[in-house]
């Protein structure tokens, strides 16, 4: 298919995988591992079933960030992955990670940034009262969402809206926008090669 190789880490139930799954034959790069740092969490099995190979982890059996950040690392070399896909990845990717994949990291995030960044950022944005929200693609740094946009889409919240029919609104945009954003960037890719 392509010689680029993806990995998408993720936390949880892998909505935003899916999403990228339901893509694959044209987003111009190949998924070739699941990083994940909850043994329970439902995108593992979503990875093995489309025969993807997944790295689990639990984060409290190493002593620091970095050594199993150095696991993760391995993996990613054994695989020759070049680009990172965070989808709903609750950690900060540490220096380890950082240094050898810098503007090879994208991460998607449920506001408008720099509005309401970090956790739950659709109830900071539901609570906050305020008239709109959205959906940001951006780079990753050091930093809490603080990287590079990419792009944004904007959403209005409803009068009518609850928390949980804005987080079903917004979803629908990240799994729209997220695997034409990856397309993009592997376009790109392609062009640089």
């Amino acid at each position: 298919m392509t010689n680029i190789q993806a990995a998408i880490f993720a936390s949880g139930t892998g909505s935003n995988f899916e999403a990228i799954m339901n893509q694959h034959g044209s987003l111009g790069c190949e998924v070739v591992l699941l990083v994940c740092d909850n043994p329970h969490a439902p995108v593992i099995k979503k990875a093995r079933t489309r025969g993807i190979k997944t790295f689990v982890f639990h984060p409290e059996a190493y002593e620091t960030k970095e050594a199993y950040e150095q696991k993760i690392v391995k993996q990613l070399q054994a695989l020759n992955v070049s680009w990172i896909f965070l989808a709903g990845y609750m950690r900060i990717v540490g220096k380890t990670i950082l240094n050898i994949f810098e503007g090879q990291i994208v991460n998607i995030h449920p506001s408008l940034l720099p509005e309401f960044p970090g956790k739950d950022a659709i109830g900071q944005a539901f609570e906050a009262g305020v008239t709109k929200t959205g959906v940001t693609i951006h780079y990753i740094d050091e930093g809490i969402d603080t990287g590079p946009i990419i792009a944004q889409q904007e959403l209005k919240i409803l009068p009518e809206d609850t928390r949980e029919t804005l987080q079903t609104r917004i979803q629908k945009i990240e799994h729209e926008i997220y695997p034409k954003i990856i397309q993009q960037l592997m376009n790109q890719t392609l062009k640089m090669k």
